[in-house]
């Protein structure tokens, strides 16, 4: 429903940018609904992405999705981002 993309950025926060387009989700409101999940879920999860500018970009599939397949599609992306940048959530 996403695509993720990371980057280290040498301080001890994550930082967090969206894209969603109106090209994948027209209405304003359902635009608005995807980034509040995101957002949301980005705070659950802020302290062990640490060290990482992440950036959400929304897929046509997430418009239609429920609330709680958006959430378990975010927590394995913030997996798999930290498995991909293993010295993201440890501070040095």
């Amino acid at each position: 429903m996403f695509t993720v993309l990371s980057r280290e950025n040498g301080m001890d926060q994550a930082r967090l940018g969206l894209a969603i387009s109106k090209k994948h989700c027209r209405k304003a409101c359902d635009r608005n609904r995807l980034k509040r999940l995101v957002r949301e879920s980005f705070r659950q999860h802020a302290d062990e992405l640490a060290g990482l500018d992440i950036v959400v970009l929304g897929q046509p599939d997430a418009t239609r999705a429920a609330n709680r397949a958006i959430f378990s599609s975010l927590a394995r992306h913030w997996q798999n981002t930290r498995s991909a940048n293993p010295r993201c959530g440890h501070l040095e």
